[in-house]
């Protein structure tokens, strides 16, 4: 069974070094030991982005049988909802955590009636995930001809980090 617990200030450390872990995982899946998508020296987020993102919203652990496997990191107001991160450990991939664990998101939060994400247009598991399990649809591709706007220091360093482009998807709940 998987549940969602707060995260605790305990487990701040190693929650943001296992998200670090697979982000890295699927960075190197794609690209090998090759690649500059880096936001830090070897960190593919960064530990200050995981930090602001955790400061900033609802940090839980992705529990299965009382140990964590995973993280996710929302913001809610106003009937909208931001996925800022969700992360399942590699050795736990393809057994289902993420979706259940997007599914205990939205009923933790059945007030959301729109729900946003982002993902860099090299993480085709994310992709898939996002549009063909949990029903998000893609809605704008960021890019050197459509740049990323609301936040332009985001912008810069998106830009520069991922200039092929980060998408941004969209779930609206009936």
């Amino acid at each position: 069974m998987i549940e969602l617990k707060p995260l605790a200030p305990s487990e701040r450390e190693q929650f943001i070094k296992a998200n670090q872990e697979a982000f890295n995982y699927g960075a190197l899946e794609e690209f090998g030991r090759r690649d500059d998508h880096f936001e830090e020296e070897g960190e593919i987020i960064s530990r200050a982005t995981i930090e602001q993102s955790i400061a900033d919203g609802e940090a839980y652990s992705i529990m299965q049988d009382g140990k964590p496997v995973g993280g996710v990191v929302i913001k809610v107001a106003d009937g909208r909802g931001s996925l800022d991160l969700l992360f399942v450990a590699p050795h736990s991939h393809s057994k289902g955590i993420g979706y259940a664990a997007w599914q205990a998101v939205e009923r933790l939060h059945p007030e959301v009636k729109v729900w946003e994400t982002v993902t860099p247009y090299f993480e085709k598991r994310n992709i898939h995930f996002y549009v063909n399990r949990c029903g998000f649809h893609i809605v704008e591709f960021f890019n050197s001809h459509h740049p990323w706007t609301s936040d332009p220091d985001a912008a810069e360093q998106m830009d520069e980090q991922f200039p092929a482009g980060m998408f941004r998807f969209e779930k609206r709940i009936k």
